[in-house]
C-alpha cells in the first residue's frame, strides 16, 4: 500500500496521482484525518459543558472552515479579516469569537458592532478595546469576552510563547482591575474568561493554566460562566514527538471544574480553541527533486526541491521538524521517517529549497544551521514530500518571495478524490495591484 504514516489515508501512489493532475509544488489534505481530528476534540471530557473552536488562523482556505463547520465547531478569528473570510465560508456571526491585536476605528468600528448585534463575540485584549466598546457594549446591554495576560506563558519556541512579559497578547493582570473598574462604572459584564499561554506547550504547562485561569476568574469574574483555555495543544510530527493526550487533559479540567462548583456553586462552560491538533497532520507539501550539491568531502548533500520557505517556514520561524517521505517517480515509498528502518539508511542530506536565502532549508535547527537528516537518496524528478504541514503553512509563509507564486491546494476527500480547494496564483495577480 506504501501509506506514508499512521496519520492519514494518504498512498505514494495517490501523492503520484496528485502531481500528475495539478503538478508540483502542492499542498495536499486529507479530509477523514481533519475530520478524525475534529471528532476526538468534540469527545473531550467535561463537566457543564464543551465549545471546540477552531483557530482559523492555522489554515483559513474555505474549504477547510466549511469542513470543520460541518463537525459542529465554532470558530476563533485573529483579525476583522478572518471574520469576513469566514463569514464569505457560510459561517454565522455568532459561531465566531473575535480575539485580536487590531483596534478597529471608524468604518471597522461600525461594521464590528454590526457583527457583535448578529452575535459575534468580541473578546477585549487591550484597555483601549475595552474603552472604545465601552458606550456600544452598555447600551445594548452586550456581555464581552476578556483575555488576561497572566505574566507567565509557554511554548514550542519562544516566538509561540503568548503568555509571558515578552508577549503583549491580551489585559495584563496588573491592569485588570483598572479594566473591571471601567466595567463596573458603565454596567458591562465580561461573561467569558480566556488565558491562552501559547502554542506547542507542554501538557504539564497546560494544566497549570486550567488552575491558574480558574484562580483569576474566582478572584475577578464573578459573572463569568465561560473560561477559555485556548489552544496550543501538543502535536506530534515526528516519531520522536508525544502528541497531548486530550482525554487526560479533558478529565483534569473537568475534575477542577467540578471542584469550582463545589467551592463556589458556579458551574462553568469550558472552551478550547486548537488549530494546530485539527489540521496540522492532515497536511502535506509535495515537491519534486530539481537538484543535488554537494559542499566538499567534508560538507553537506544538499536536495534541492521545488517547494522550500514559501510553502513551510517553520522550520526557518521556530527550528520545527517535520517529516520527510522520499517516492521515487514509479511510485514505490522509497523511505519514510515513521519506518522502522530508517536507522539503516547511509545517506543524510539537508532538504532546502530554491529561494536565495540561505535559511531556505527544511533542516534548521535554532542556530539556523542546516543538520543533515538520514533518508533514502533520491534522484532528480523523484517526490520530496513535506509531512504535518496542514497548519501556519499556507497562512503565514512568505509565498511571493523571490517572486515565487502561492501554491495550489488539493483535498484528498472522504470518498476518495482528489479536489482542486485553492488553485495556483497567476504572475498577473502577483502583479495585479502594482502601478
Amino acid at each position: 500500500m506504501n501509506i506514508l504514516n499512521k496519520f492519514s489515508r494518504l498512498t505514494s501512489s495517490i501523492v503520484l496521482k496528485a502531481v500528475d493532475l495539478f503538478s508540483s509544488p502542492i499542498y495536499l489534505y486529507d479530509e477523514q484525518s481533519i475530520i478524525s481530528n475534529c471528532n476526538a476534540l468534540q469527545s473531550m471530557p467535561n463537566a457543564y459543558g464543551l465549545t471546540t473552536r477552531y483557530a482559523m488562523k492555522a489554515n483559513s482556505c474555505r474549504s477547510i472552515l466549511q469542513i470543520i463547520n460541518k463537525q459542529g465547531f465554532q470558530f476563533d478569528a485573529s483579525s476583522m479579516n478572518e471574520i469576513r473570510r469566514a463569514h464569505l465560508a457560510g459561517i454565522e456571526y455568532k459561531k465566531i469569537i473575535l480575539t485580536t491585536q487590531e483596534v478597529p476605528i471608524a468604518a471597522e468600528r461600525q461594521e464590528l458592532e454590526y457583527m457583535i448585534m448578529q452575535g459575534l463575540k468580541y473578546n477585549v485584549c487591550s484597555l483601549r478595546q475595552l474603552y472604545l466598546i465601552g458606550d456600544f457594549a452598555s447600551k445594548n446591554n452586550v456581555n464581552l469576552a476578556i483575555r488576561v495576560h497572566p505574566g507567565i506563558g509557554s511554548g514550542e519556541s519562544a516566538t509561540r510563547n503568548t503568555g509571558d512579559n515578552y508577549s503583549c497578547f491580551g489585559i495584563h493582570l496588573s491592569n485588570i482591575e483598572q479594566a473591571i473598574g471601567y466595567a463596573e462604572k458603565e454596567g458591562i459584564s465580561f461573561d467569558h474568561v480566556h488565558v491562552h499561554i501559547g502554542s506547542g506547550a507542554d501538557s504539564e504547562v497546560w494544566r497549570n493554566n486550567i488552575d491558574l485561569e480558574l484562580c483569576i476568574l474566582e478572584k475577578y469574574f464573578p459573572k463569568a460562566n465561560t473560561i477559555s483555555f485556548g489552544g496550543g495543544l501538543k502535536v506530534s510530527r515526528m516519531p520522536d514527538e508525544k502528541t497531548a493526550d486530550i482525554q487526560e487533559l479533558g478529565e483534569y479540567a473537568k475534575r477542577k471544574i467540578i471542584q469550582f462548583y463545589q467551592k463556589t456553586g458556579r458551574k462553568l462552560k469550558m472552551e478550547i480553541e486548537p488549530g494546530t491538533y485539527v489540521v496540522a497532520n492532515s497536511g502535506y507539501a509535495v515537491t519534486q527533486v530539481i537538484d543535488k550539491k554537494k559542499t566538499g568531502n567534508d560538507g553537506l548533500n544538499f536536495i534541492i526541491v521545488n517547494g522550500g520557505m514559501e510553502i513551510n517556514a517553520r522550520p526557518l520561524l521556530y527550528a520545527s521538524r517535520h517529516p520527510f517521505y522520499i517516492i521515487s517517480k514509479d511510485g514505490s515509498l522509497l523511505s519514510s521517517e515513521f519506518a522502522e528502518d530508517i536507522s539503516t539508511y547511509d545517506f543524510k542530506a539537508a532538504i532546502v529549497g530554491r529561494c536565495c536565502e540561505s535559511g531556505d532549508s527544511q533542516c534548521l535547527d535554532r542556530e539556523g544551521v542546516s543538520i543533515p537528516r538520514k533518508m533514502a537518496e533520491p534522484d532528480i524528478g523523484d517526490i520530496v514530500v513535506i509531512g504535518a504541514v496542514g497548519a501556519y503553512c499556507s497562512s503565514m509563509t512568505p509565498m511571493n518571495y523571490n517572486s515565487q507564486l502561492q501554491i495550489s491546494e488539493i483535498l484528498f476527500t472522504q470518498n476518495g478524490e482528489l479536489k482542486e480547494i485553492r488553485k495556483k496564483q497567476t504572475l498577473e495577480q502577483l502583479v495585479a495591484n502594482e502601478i
